[in-house]
């Protein structure tokens, strides 16, 4: 347990989690091939809990009163909040969950894992309990599958990292040494996927068409590979062509969209190393690769120019030993 994540007073107890982005390999991840995610922490989570006589009490952007009668869209954190206080053997009543996020919903950046994992941390603090990252994991996975139906779980797993992750469902989680900084821009389109019906239509098309569409999530899966000799050896050259080719069969699966191929579009025209959708797709947000700082920030302004919802321009920074 980290020392920034959690603290707590007699009255009160706090747990925070930052975001995540897919590299590459979304959709594909899902069906036994590698995937890349990265720990995004501009943005995040902060749960405050406080004692305070009664029923237990939410209150975020969604949803203010009693956790009885959280909305269906809250249902994920719901089971979640109600997983942990069993686990840890607490009543549950008598609690005040204030939830504040700046994760836009629904956008392929980790909102509900981003969500669950701040709670969980903030209800192990309150109950004065440590807790081990497959605890944390487990207890995650119970918003997850609510809300994804079919959660690879590389999502708490990223937010739960500070470096690049490798994931491979079955397989132990690695993490990635960079060769060097990367540049990315992560652009919302201001439209809001659905995670969970995205990964039911590819479902879909795998039923209708195996061949075909093993052979694509097999490239999907071929060029994450690719990608992690690019963030290890190979350079930023390299992974943006890799990012683009990505993008080109994420678009044959159909979970792409008009709105997102514009972005990518002027991300390109624009000088992007590569670009591509991150997350779900149909909606959400999409993350290119510039060539430095500067044309970082230059990205971000031509994508808010041609009417990105929110811009962030982030570093992954290659960690010194």
């Amino acid at each position: 347990m980290r020392a920034e994540e959690v603290t707590t007073t007699e009255k009160t107890a706090i747990g925070v989690a930052h975001s995540k982005v897919i590299l590459i390999g979304e959709h594909a991840v899902v069906h036994g091939q590698p995937a890349i995610a990265i720990p995004f922490p501009l943005i995040g989570v902060e749960t405050v809990i406080e004692r305070v006589p009664g029923k237990i009490q939410m209150d975020s952007a969604f949803y203010h009163g009693p956790l009885n009668f959280a909305p269906e869209s809250l249902q994920g954190i719901v089971k979640c909040i109600r997983g942990t206080l069993q686990y840890l053997e607490l009543p549950g009543k008598d609690l005040l969950i204030r939830i504040s996020s700046s994760i836009p919903p629904g956008k392929g950046l980790g909102s509900s894992a981003s969500v669950a994992l701040s709670v969980i941390r903030s209800l192990f603090a309150y109950a004065n309990r440590t807790y081990t990252d497959k605890e944390l994991l487990d207890l995650a996975n119970i918003a997850e599958t609510h809300a994804h139906g079919q959660p690879s779980g590389i999502d708490t797993i990223t937010i739960n990292s500070h470096s690049p992750v490798w994931f491979e469902k079955d397989y132990p989680v690695k993490y990635i040494n960079l060769a060097e900084d990367f540049h990315f821009i992560v652009a919302d389109s201001g439209r809001v996927g659905d995670t969970r019906s995205s990964v039911e239509s590819v479902a879909r098309l795998l039923k209708s068409a195996p061949g075909r569409i093993h052979r694509k999530l097999e490239r999907i899966g071929d060029l994450t590979h690719q990608a992690k000799h690019a963030l290890e050896k190979a350079g930023k050259y390299i992974l943006g062509q890799l990012l683009d080719e990505a993008q080109k069969e994420l678009e044959s699966l159909g979970v792409s969209d008009t709105g997102l191929n514009r972005l990518i579009s002027v991300a390109k025209k624009e000088g992007a190393l590569g670009a591509k959708l991150t997350g779900g797709g149909n909606g959400g947000c999409i993350i290119a690769l510039a060539r430095n700082e500067v044309h970082s920030r230059q990205l971000a302004e031509k994508l808010r120019k041609y009417g990105a919802h929110a811009v962030w321009p982030f570093v992954l920074k290659k960690h010194e030993n």
